[in-house]
């Protein structure tokens, strides 16, 4: 039998091996501290049994939901499992009141695109940009700090 519970603190361990074992980065403990002194009803695990089957985090800001690092474990999957994780999350940001929700799929994750499509996620144009924070640039991806430019 599938549960879908949210996540509690005794779970890490198990959601940093599964997200691992998925190939999903891993959120550190300080990172993910802050996101569920936010958000805490969405952070799912679905439990098979007493195992972690899979995890998917959410996000939001007021404006706009984000799932995140939605993850099955290859033995689970194909069961309906992100379905019901994702219905569930949905019902979710539902109830805050959130009238949209967001995610990225990388451009080579096919598979990924078809699930999210299948569920109503359309892909658009936008653009991903990013910058990391309290570093220094990153010279070797051709960006040089403002300073530098003419």
């Amino acid at each position: 039998m599938i549960r879908v519970r949210e996540f509690v603190w005794s779970d890490y361990n198990r959601v940093v091996a599964l997200w691992t074992a998925t190939g999903r980065g891993v959120l550190p403990r300080a990172e993910l501290t802050t996101t569920l002194t936010r958000d805490p009803q969405l952070f799912l695990v679905a439990d098979v049994d007493a195992t972690v089957a899979a995890v998917v985090l959410g996000t939001y800001d007021g404006r706009r939901g984000m799932i995140l690092r939605l993850a099955v474990d290859p033995a689970y999957r194909r069961r309906g499992i992100a379905t019901l994780l994702v219905a569930e999350l949905e019902r979710r940001f539902a109830a805050l009141g959130c009238p949209r929700v967001n995610l990225l799929v990388l451009p080579e994750d096919t598979a990924a695109l078809r699930f999210w499509q299948a569920l109503g996620y359309a892909p658009q144009p936008d653009v991903l940009c990013t910058k990391p924070m309290g570093g220094s640039p990153d010279l070797s991806r051709g960006v040089a700090p403002a300073s530098t430019m003419g």
